[in-house]
């Protein structure tokens, strides 16, 4: 299978300037236009995370963001200010592709490299203080407006004017589907098993669903939504 999902990319961005934001490090508001990624095994040269427990790794190399869903989130009157790509602190920017065309696990081509979807992004405070509305993750993680993780199979380099193709695809559950199963707000045995069965789905997802089944409870949310002041 070789599908064009995307002609060109709308922006390529990196950056790994730490700064301090409220007492939390972060990286989001550090990224810069570039014409071209590098992309390696474990990582996008001359990018960085300042927070690598939760952001970066393996299965979250490259972050991809729909450039179309910041004029909803601007609609929706979620943003204090004006703000566009690469505000979310992604690296890759399209319009064309959003969460419920794209699965998990789906193997893309982009310019020399080859990716694997393994996550939607996990929606955290710091998104409420990036955007100056304190419920921004909460609606970020219900709306499913979230973007997408690759780890990396094949390095190379992509560039601005490099087209998306899938090439293959292993599972029938969207990035959005795979959001939504995700948050449920009730536990759901069935639904977490089929999500875990999905090939190419992160390591850090299969263990939070395996102990979710483990012990038949989800896990507190309210933390990562809100940080320590809520």
């Amino acid at each position: 299978m070789s599908k064009r999902l995307v002609d060109r990319m709308s922006g390529l961005y990196l950056g790994d300037q730490i700064e301090m934001r409220n007492g939390v490090a972060s990286c989001i508001n550090q990224k810069h236009s570039v014409e071209k990624l590098t992309v390696q095994f474990n990582r996008v040269v001359g990018n960085g995370e300042a927070d690598p427990k939760h952001h970066g790794g393996l299965d979250r190399v490259i972050h991809h963001f729909p450039r179309e869903h910041y004029g909803q989130y601007r609609r929706w009157d979620l943003m204090s200010s004006f703000k566009d790509a690469p505000s979310m602190g992604e690296n890759i920017s399209t319009v064309g592709l959003n969460e419920s065309q794209i699965n998990i696990g789906d193997i893309v081509q982009v310019g020399d490299v080859t990716l694997q979807v393994t996550q939607p992004r996990s929606p955290c405070f710091k998104l409420n203080q990036q955007f100056g509305h304190q419920d921004f993750a909460l609606v970020m993680q219900k709306t499913r407006m979230c973007g997408w993780f690759y780890k990396v199979l094949s390095e190379g380099d992509i560039g601005l004017s490099d087209s998306v193709h899938l090439i293959e695809r292993l599972s029938h559950i969207s990035v959005s589907r795979a959001m939504e199963i995700y948050f449920l707000k009730d536990f759901d045995a069935l639904q977490y098993q089929m999500l875990l069965e999905c090939p190419g789905l992160a390591q850090s997802w299969v263990d939070s669903l395996q102990h979710r089944l483990n012990t038949e409870s989800i896990e507190e949310w309210q933390m990562r939504l809100y940080g320590k002041a809520s």
